[in-house]
């Protein structure tokens, strides 16, 4: 009787172990992201500004971010941009240097290839100069050579990327008018380039497709019906959604956000991620309750597949950078906004 008991308590032990290893594993594996697009602060430290914590100590930009919850760090990338303060830098050379510094500090890191010398958006998806004359043949070899080139730059310092981001905010496709949406085979063409160079720096790293009105369910299944239809390959759709450009509260387009997101991953069995959010500066605590609201939706999308939300340039302070969706206050303080990202 005493050895059966014995047994069974053994077993009982072995079950509660395995059960406890298990979850711990699950829950390594999915690890929420809450990151920051800080492409402006090289320049912004360039030309002098500092960062203050709440007690009026100057601490490191990043180390203040990371105390308030951040984990990931989303870097642009420009072909040959000009130096302009607030739309050039962010190189490949920068960039390597940016994510090596923001890794050091255990951050996790997404870079985000806008296939252009500056930005690219819904409104512009300019080639850059010296792509401008190239056929399209030569502009797919562009993306590839590209996309490798600046992958292997940052593994060569010790850095592979989680994330690689093939084109910005592209619902009219990019490098136009070649890889359009009106030629989407072709745009389809360019995006696999753009896959097929990042996987052949590590086959883990995840490739992500990027739109913006992240509430707007028709454009994107639109888009990614498209996708399907070309046989473009990716691994993690991605959205923005910035309630302050469309003129609207957060509380009226939450809900098309968080079914959006669901149906992106039901549909096409996808990850799906908001890598752009912002809100109004001035408006504190709208916007600490409108990422709290959009934290909550991408964590509501089933099976774990929603990954994460972050923020574009909160340290961009306005007097710095114009910028109106910034999370920072004008004596160089982190804004009570972000602590939304605290757990």
């Amino acid at each position: 009787m005493k050895k059966s008991l014995k047994i069974v308590s053994f077993l009982m032990i072995t079950a509660i172990l395995f059960t406890s290893c298990k979850s711990k594993m699950t829950s390594e594996k999915y690890s929420f992201s809450k990151g920051a697009d800080v492409g402006w602060l090289p320049q912004m430290e360039a030309t002098g500004y500092k960062f203050y914590d709440a007690d009026g100590s100057q601490k490191d930009c990043l180390q203040l971010l990371k105390d308030r919850g951040i984990n990931t760090i989303r870097l642009r990338v420009w072909v040959n941009p000009n130096d302009d303060k607030a739309s050039g830098h962010c190189s490949p050379e920068e960039t390597v240097v940016m994510a090596v510094r923001a890794q050091k500090m255990g951050m996790r890191i997404m870079i985000d290839f806008h296939y252009s010398d500056s930005w690219a958006d819904p409104g512009k998806q300019n080639k850059p100069a010296a792509w401008a004359k190239h056929s399209f043949p030569e502009l797919l070899n562009d993306v590839y050579q590209h996309t490798y080139d600046v992958l292997q730059l940052l593994k060569k310092a010790g850095v592979t990327p989680e994330w690689v981001q093939v084109g910005n905010e592209i619902p009219g496709g990019m490098l136009w008018p070649e890889g359009s949406t009106d030629n989407f085979n072709q745009l389809a063409q360019l995006l696999n380039k753009g896959y097929e160079a990042t996987k052949a720096i590590d086959p883990k790293i995840k490739v992500i497709v990027h739109l913006d009105e992240g509430n707007k369910s028709e454009k994107f299944r639109w888009f990614f019906d498209k996708v399907t239809e070309n046989k473009v390959k990716y691994d993690v759709i991605g959205l923005s959604y910035y309630p302050y450009w469309i003129k609207t509260d957060y509380q009226s387009t939450i809900l098309d956000l968080e079914n959006n997101l669901k149906d992106m991953a039901l549909r096409y069995n996808k990850e799906v991620m908001v890598v752009e959010v912002g809100g109004d500066y001035e408006a504190v605590q709208n916007t600490k309750e409108m990422l709290e609201a959009t934290i909550k939706a991408v964590k509501s999308v089933p099976n774990n597949k929603g990954l994460g939300v972050i923020y574009w340039e909160p340290q961009g302070e306005k007097s710095w950078s114009g910028y109106q969706l910034n999370a920072w206050l004008s004596d160089g303080k982190p804004s009570p906004a972000l602590d939304a990202f605290k757990e």
